[in-house]
């Protein structure tokens, strides 16, 4: 589902001892705010009041309806009274959504004249938030704490990012990916335990013969060529005469996309050494998938075609762009150190500065023709990079903050897309630390998808988390593994 499908329930918490006329003034607020929050536009999905929490039945009611409820995506509880913690430990324990403790209150000051002791004992979400914080601190629940007052644009915006990152989470745990072959020979990064992904994340990783994908490319009509080459057109620069090659990247995109519309996958990976049948490598054809939303991993790398679908789910409707991408060469001149991230062919269009331009350029690798790809520089910007590796035993995701910059040299003779940027801390501490981490060569890039949602979705998922950032130092990211391989070990 889109993200549009998706509502986040808001359930308050309170109890029976302030008596009807404050019970009945919770939930006329309680409508008041759901209400104020979804017309401000800055939630990307529908926040929806069920109930005021008062007994252990309600709590542990309105959680089994959550957990079955497809349409929900998380619930957001807020104690706008005092509300006893041992209420919610029978719903709490059962759930099996994404949680956020909104720690806000209704009124945003003080009232220095009316305040008295029916003041008091309405407005205790000072009190009832401490309460209902300790209990998921107690039972260990994975768990968003967003503070703020409830009308501010910042606190709503921290509130939207976290129902993005919980929509990542209800995508990756209805994910297919579909591989097309199997991983490229030899490789050990992009090896996995596929049993443990389903069981932590969901995903349902299967192959599919290329011969297969062969079968279905020759029932591609020249009708269906036709009205895919006018999308290319429309999107993109037309920079070269042969089109019989890019009708070519059409029907293999074309069939593609019927096969992963038939299997339900979103995401999909191949290798240029299983290309059997096959007279190109698919790059316009990945490229434009992907831009439609598709997860795409090269080498037959699927964790990262499955983090590329999240991330793209996670940032539906926002402009920066997410792309799979490969740290490829590096720029090691003293003091202007980078980073030049792009990919044999498949590096999306959505992170591009300008129109993309299709292009048709000799591989050099895979042994097949020549195919088109969309050639274009990235832009400018903050950003991350994300590495989702198998440590055998858990999952680990390490994430980089990144900035990028305009290239610093046209590079004409790189018939490929291209993005230049610096890790941080800088170039050799980040470097540093990210082959420390043991990060992958293959990556998800965003501009969109930020490092705190990424936190939030591993919190979510129950794997590790690795954060690289301004502040990392070698020391301290070796001390911080340590700790946390200690700990992953004994859970």
């Amino acid at each position: 589902m889109g993200m549009n499908n998706y509502e986040f329930w808001f359930v308050v918490g309170s109890q029976f001892l302030y008596g009807p006329e404050v019970l009945e003034t919770v939930d006329r607020r309680a409508h008041e705010m759901v209400d104020v929050m979804n017309a401000s536009g800055r939630l990307p999905c529908r926040l929806v009041y069920k109930l005021t929490v008062k007994t252990s039945d309600e709590a542990d009611n309105v959680v089994k309806a959550a957990n079955y409820d497809d349409r929900c995506a998380g619930i957001v509880t807020w104690c706008h009274t005092f509300s006893p913690s041992k209420l919610w430990i029978g719903g709490l324990s059962r759930l099996q959504k994404p949680w956020c403790h909104f720690a806000t209150q209704y009124n945003r000051e003080i009232p220095n004249d009316e305040i008295d002791m029916d003041f008091m004992n309405l407005n205790q979400a000072a009190h009832g938030d401490r309460e209902h914080g300790f209990i998921g601190a107690r039972l260990r629940a994975p768990r968003k704490v967003v503070a703020g007052y409830w009308q501010d644009e910042d606190t709503q915006l921290r509130l939207g990012s976290w129902m993005r990152t919980a929509v990542g989470a209800a995508f990756s745990r209805e994910l297919r990916i579909m591989r097309f072959g199997d991983n490229m020979r030899d490789v050990a990064v992009t090896e996995g335990d596929k049993v443990e992904v389903q069981k932590k994340l969901g995903w349902q990783v299967n192959t599919w013969p290329v011969g297969l994908l062969v079968e279905t490319m020759d029932k591609v009509t020249d009708a269906e060529i036709d009205a895919l080459m006018d999308e290319y057109t429309a999107a993109y620069d037309l920079a070269t005469d042969d089109l019989e090659t890019v009708r070519y990247q059409a029907r293999e995109e074309l069939a593609m996309q019927k096969l992963l519309d038939e299997n339900k996958c979103r995401a999909f990976s191949n290798t240029f050494q299983d290309l059997y049948g096959m007279r190109q490598l698919p790059g316009l054809a990945t490229q434009h998938l992907m831009a439609k939303g598709i997860g795409y991993g090269g080498e037959g790398d699927w964790k990262v075609a499955g983090m590329t679908a999240i991330l793209k789910a996670m940032s539906e409707g926002m402009t920066g762009g997410t792309a799979f991408m490969e740290d490829y060469t590096y720029h090691l001149v003293k003091g202007n150190e980078y980073s030049l991230g792009a990919h044999m062919l498949e590096v999306c269009p959505s992170v591009a500065a300008g129109r993309p331009r299709i292009e048709v350029h000799p591989l050099g690798i895979g042994d097949r023709e020549p195919p088109a790809r969309l050639v274009f520089e990235g832009h400018a910007g903050s950003a991350i990079v994300v590495s989702l590796i198998d440590m055998g035993g858990r999952l680990r995701l390490i994430c980089q903050d990144i900035e990028c910059v305009k290239p610093i040299m046209d590079m004409p003779n790189l018939p490929v897309a291209r993005v230049m940027w610096r890790a941080m801390p800088d170039f050799v501490t980040g470097l540093e630390c990210w082959i420390t981490a043991g990060g992958a060569h293959h990556t998800v890039f965003s501009y969109d998808v930020t490092a705190e949602q990424m936190r939030d979705w591993a919190r979510i998922m129950d794997i590790e988390f690795v954060h690289i950032t301004k502040d990392t130092t070698v020391e301290s990211l070796e001390h911080d593994l340590m700790l946390s391989d200690l700990m992953w070990k004994l859970k």
